[in-house]
């Protein structure tokens, strides 16, 4: 099976690299089942190249506990349960709330016209009904945000939360779908204008509490999906 989405790659120098990057980028933002098995075949011809390069970039991704590698070579997306959920929700809170304390200070008007630009287009895609598109404006908004933090390691470490946070994306993205084409659809930005508006005022405290609010409605909504353990 082919998946789509992704980008031929062709120069050899590159093309692990292209592989692992964009492979990352589609289960961070949850293209994928969780449980769903990743064979290298169908990988390499989404990708139209050799199985090599597909691989050596499920081996870096299961080095980041994003796959999980089978007997056979194969790779499984991992399964979701509630005690992770909530551990890695634990985990992002701390993190993610001391990257816009860190940040909150270095927000420029530039920064803040993007901010708004992002939560435009996150609510536009929403509207459509356009999942995919809208969970790839809203890691963009909490990454810019993040990004000014100028801390190397912190967002790396929140890339990693984000990575394993992958398969709850796409449980969520299952559930919000019929939502969004409701007649009164929810957008699910209301966190980020509350975050908008913090930082406006220069209300570091305030900036930080949006984005815990945010990610814990995001837990609530998928503790009901997602089975104990």
């Amino acid at each position: 099976m082919i998946v789509e989405g992704f980008a031929p790659v062709s120069s050899r120098s590159t093309v692990q690299d292209v592989v692992y990057r964009q492979l990352r980028q589609a289960l961070m933002t949850g293209r994928f089942d969780p449980g769903q098995t990743l064979t290298i075949s169908s990988l390499a011809d989404s990708f139209g190249t050799s199985p090599m390069p597909i691989r050596e970039a499920s081996r870096r991704l299961a080095a980041e506990n994003a796959l999980e590698i089978a007997a056979n070579g194969s790779a499984r997306v991992p399964s979701v349960s509630r005690e992770r959920l909530d551990d890695l929700c634990r985990a992002r809170i701390v993190l993610e709330g001391l990257a816009v304390e860190l940040g909150a200070p270095n927000i420029g008007a530039g920064d803040i016209a993007q901010l708004e630009t992002l939560i435009h287009e996150h609510e536009v895609m929403a509207r459509r009904g356009s999942v995919v598109e809208m969970l790839g404006k809203n890691q963009e908004f909490h990454f810019h945000l993040y990004g000014a933090s100028r801390s190397e390691v912190l967002i790396q470490l929140i890339e990693t939360l984000w990575l394993r946070f992958g398969p709850y994306m796409r449980t969520l993205s299952s559930h919000v779908e019929p939502i969004l084409k409701s007649e009164n659809g929810d957008t699910f930005t209301e966190h980020h204008h509350q975050a908008l508006a913090a930082l406006k005022e220069g209300n570091i405290a305030a900036a930080r509490q949006a984005i815990v609010d945010d990610i814990t409605a995001t837990q609530n909504l998928l503790h009901g999906l997602c089975e104990e353990g």
